[in-house]
């Protein structure tokens, strides 16, 4: 997997973010803030895919302010925000669960205050989509790495093609996978990976297993 050249560990210590090809566009736009629209950017993605984690360390970085769940805040204070943010010329990223919805889509962020559905229709959209198959593994290894469990590299290659493409599946698996070693008081193989993929707390509700 490529790596990113990013300087991209939080200030406080906490995780570092995964990046990969997938992700390219988006680390590049975030350390091009002078350059955005209005210079404001709406960040979205699904759940457990970063969005959090980058808006920190944008804000760390002090390339500008940040606003996560800025899709849950009253539109007022937020349009307030972003005058702020025009006055004294900062950039300011908004991080949402869909991008804005623009023209005549019928699904996205919606925002009823004209003012502000004007203003964030202008800014640059940063989409994170699902994770390809290099940063799928990624994950997976970096999960296993926080938990301090012992995945081998052909256990994550085998996984990799089999499991949904959601930052949310890496996650649930890894922990389906810890769970299971504890309970077996046994190394992660190719047969408890396999009993993981079929776990019913992991894939209740979430996803199905791929190509078994």
């Amino acid at each position: 997997m490529s790596q990113i050249a990013l300087p991209l560990t939080l200030p406080d210590g906490a995780d570092a973010i995964v990046g990969g090809s997938s992700l390219h566009a988006v680390f590049a736009a975030l350390q091009s803030s002078a350059a955005w629209p209005y210079r404001t950017a709406v960040l979205s993605g699904p759940p457990r895919s970063g969005k959090s984690l980058m808006a920190r360390w944008f804000a760390g970085s002090g390339a500008g302010d940040a606003v996560d769940d800025a899709d849950t805040l009253d539109e007022t204070d937020l349009f307030h925000r972003w005058n702020r943010a025009q006055a004294q010329d900062r950039a300011l990223l908004l991080v949402a669960r869909d991008p804005v919805m623009a023209g005549g889509a019928n699904a996205g962020w919606q925002i009823t205050l004209p003012d502000l559905a004007s203003r964030l229709g202008a800014a640059l959209p940063l989409v994170i989509g699902p994770p390809d198959d290099a940063l799928l593994r990624a994950l997976m290894a970096e999960h296993a790495r926080r938990r301090g469990l012992a995945v081998p590299d052909a256990v994550l290659d085998w996984l990799t093609p089999r499991i949904e493409r959601s930052h949310a599946a890496a996650e649930a698996l890894v922990a389906a996978l810890d769970r299971l070693s504890l309970e077996r008081k046994a190394p992660v193989t190719a047969g408890l990976a396999r009993d993981a993929l079929a776990d019913p707390v992991y894939g209740h509700g979430h996803w199905q297993p791929r190509l078994l």
